[in-house]
């Protein structure tokens, strides 16, 4: 039987890049820096320059990195999100185990909303064997994976549908959500600022999010340890919004304090 185009071109390739954890360290540390030398990351990360230059070789094949003379910077700002592509070779690993712990804890027989976003994709292939489950998604990746679960119902938003990653934004999309009340939301977020804020970067996809918290009982947030202290240009929602945040690693300072007096529970996925 041949698969349907949609399933056949949302799927991701098999070939994905994984970062390691020196790797996703040197990342972090570019990110910090804005940029940095070979040598000046040699010395922080305690491993030799050939190392350093093999990472850096390969994080920028992968679009991670961009390399000038002298060193390396990290392809980002405020205004603009990494390609699809790339956000699904970041910490893959981390994502899956995330996914796992969001699957875990996602109940037989519930409705759910899942948005737009590499680690809310994750968490769709760590669902195909729930049962009973009600899906609504404004995410054409995530249809495709959960319409392979012959026990999920997929309900998709109208709207516009972004060619750079198959999320549906705008008006429609929103409209469409607010038809809506689900016991959880399943969302993903692009960065976490130290002033307790969620941000992400198209106003359009900010706008279906603040509509998919405000439609469900429970708001659970996945993010991995990339988004903290991330800077995005739209607020979405802040801490005090969600329920429960799946992470990948501690969160580091200020944010443990920030969860504690939002109330967010937050489960780190071993």
């Amino acid at each position: 039987m041949t698969p349907s185009p949609l399933l056949a071109t949302s799927l991701p390739p098999s070939d994905t890049v994984n970062t390691n954890p020196r790797q996703l360290k040197l990342l972090e540390e570019v990110r910090t820096r804005q940029s940095a030398t070979v040598e000046q990351l040699a010395d922080t990360l305690g491993v030799t320059l050939q190392t350093v230059r093999r990472d850096v070789q390969r994080l920028a094949e992968a679009g991670l990195l961009t390399r000038f003379h002298g060193g390396v910077r990290v392809p980002s700002s405020t205004v603009e999100n990494l390609a699809h592509t790339q956000r699904e070779t970041l910490n893959a690993e981390g994502k899956a185990r995330i996914a796992r712990a969001v699957a875990a804890e996602v109940p037989h027989h519930c409705s759910l909303i899942l948005n737009i976003g590499t680690t809310t994709e994750a968490i769709a292939k760590a669902l195909l064997h729930h049962r009973g489950l009600r899906v609504i998604t404004n995410n054409l990746n995530v249809a495709a994976i959960l319409s392979q679960n012959p026990d999920c119902e997929v309900i998709v938003a109208g709207g516009v549908v972004r060619a750079r990653d198959r999320g549906i934004v705008g008006e429609a999309a929103v409209d469409f959500i607010r038809q809506f009340r689900v016991d959880i939301a399943l969302i993903g977020i692009s960065g976490i600022e130290a002033d307790g804020s969620l941000r992400d970067f198209d106003y359009r996809e900010v706008k279906v999010a603040q509509t998919i918290i405000e439609h469900a009982r429970d708001v659970w947030l996945a993010a991995d340890h990339s988004k903290f202290n991330r800077p995005a240009m739209v607020q979405l929602a802040r801490l005090d919004q969600i329920g429960r945040l799946f992470t990948d690693a501690p969160p580091p300072e200020p944010f443990p304090a920030l969860l504690q007096d939002a109330g967010v529970v937050c489960t780190v996925a071993a």
